[in-house]
């Protein structure tokens, strides 16, 4: 194991434990993740809630649909061979599929059967969670070597009055602050390692730093919903809107962040808010500006529930390369080679900085008048000469800008300097009494 990415490592075989399960927005796969995300917390004497919201229920415009319970599907030629088994992959039945037991033409499966024309060689994705069909799911290639023939399409499912499952972690701030910053990711896809796993992956590493802070400024909260609907009836749930409305400082949805590739931010809605400046600014410092900004016009997940009009909570999106942004997406070719321990390290390096940022971000004013004397602390060097400025130009810059109307992000901003660098900064002219907040 590579010592310089522990943690990427730690997300890289939880990902692997999580990859094989087959998902849906309800059903047994979903209850299984959840099982696997709250044996992986206890392992930090974290508990994750277990919350389940039933079928039928109304969540503001939507409702609750019927749990889908599937235990085998395939397709077998006249010889009793299988083309596709979905115990082989399950991609291969399409999700919230209807039963099916049926021996039709070539012709009649080809209706039945999706491909991606633009990749010949990789299962799609494909869902129909609202309308009632049924689907398969090959590689184009696969399907155009089919010969002439019968085909036995069969499917062995239902559609039960179930529940909704979701789970939420809330760690307590140790200030008694009743403010608070919230994680959002989801469980619903079946076996996709960027799309699907990587988020709950870092969310649990991420829960084991914050539940390991001996200090907490705020509070944090953590979910783990199917996409979309559940999102909806988290918020929907014993007055969640109005809580978070009120409390919510910044908020992150994080998604498809384990490849090697780029940083990318999906802004909220009017990009005006704490979490676009924090996720900015840390990307910034910790990619050189190699990273990709979409604005919400490119939304996708649910920072788009989060962000509904009348919703307006603080929710940016954070990916490594964007969902629907990159070939191997909602495909089979999402798989475990696609991710790596050092792609988690990223994603993990910089929401652990946004994270060390939002804890030390307050306006901070110098308590002398006019500029203080550093060197009589031990703060400057104490033979002035050519060159001998340098070592201290950060912390002379920061204290020229804390007037009080800047916070430490804008201090960042303003002077270069990462929050990453200014914290020990900001501690050491906190035991001077040289700083105060506001």
């Amino acid at each position: 194991m590579d010592k310089k990415i522990i943690e990427g490592n730690r997300m890289y075989e939880f990902a692997n434990t999580i990859f094989p399960i087959c998902r849906s927005i309800t059903g047994e796969g979903v209850r299984k993740t959840l099982f696997a995300i709250s044996q992986k917390l206890r392992e930090n004497n974290v508990k994750l809630e277990m919350k389940s919201v039933p079928c039928g229920t109304k969540v503001f415009d939507w409702t609750v649909p019927m749990e889908w319970v599937i235990r085998n599907g395939y397709i077998e030629n006249e010889s009793g061979k299988h083309i596709i088994d979905f115990n082989n992959h399950n991609l291969h039945v399409m999700g919230y599929s209807q039963p099916i037991d049926k021996w039709v033409s070539l012709d009649e499966l080809k209706e039945y059967v999706f491909t991606q024309k633009d990749q010949p060689d990789v299962i799609p994705y494909v869902t129909s969670y609202y309308n009632d069909r049924v689907g398969f799911c090959m590689s184009e290639n696969q399907l155009n070597s089919l010969p002439e023939g019968s085909y036995h399409m069969f499917i062995d499912s239902e559609f039960v009055q179930g529940e909704l499952n979701y789970g939420e972690v809330f760690i307590s701030s140790t200030e008694c602050n009743s403010e608070e910053v919230f994680f959002s990711t989801y469980i619903c896809h079946p076996s996709m390692a960027n799309n699907e796993c990587s988020g709950p992956a870092l969310a649990c590493e991420l829960i084991k730093y914050i539940s390991l802070l001996e200090k907490r400024r705020y509070n944090y909260r953590f979910v783990f919903v199917p996409e979309t609907i559940g999102a909806i009836s988290f918020l929907s749930q014993n007055n969640n809107l109005h809580y978070l409305k009120k409390n919510m400082v910044a908020g992150f949805n994080l998604s498809c962040v384990g490849d090697d590739n780029d940083y990318s931010i999906v802004e909220t809605r009017y990009a005006n808010t704490l979490s676009d400046k924090i996720l900015k600014n840390v990307l910034h410092f910790y990619t050189n500006d190699n990273y990709s900004t979409y604005t919400f016009l490119k939304r996708g997940s649910d920072e788009r529930q989060y962000n509904a009009p009348g919703v307006d909570l603080p929710v940016a999106c954070f990916c490594r390369s964007k969902f629907c942004e990159y070939p191997e997406y909602h495909t089979s070719a999402d798989n475990m080679e696609y991710i790596s321990p050092k792609g988690f390290q990223g994603s993990y390096d910089v929401m652990r900085n946004v994270i060390d940022g939002l804890e030390w971000n307050y306006k901070y004013r110098i308590k002398v008048f006019c500029e203080p004397q550093l060197g009589k602390r031990g703060l400057h060097v104490a033979i002035s000469k050519k060159g001998s400025y340098d070592g201290v130009r950060a912390m002379t810059n920061f204290i020229a800008y804390a007037d009080g109307t800047n916070d430490l992000f804008d201090i960042s901003n303003k002077i270069e300097e990462s929050v990453n660098d200014l914290i020990p900064i900001v501690k050491r002219l906190m035991e001077e009494k040289l700083i105060e907040t506001v």
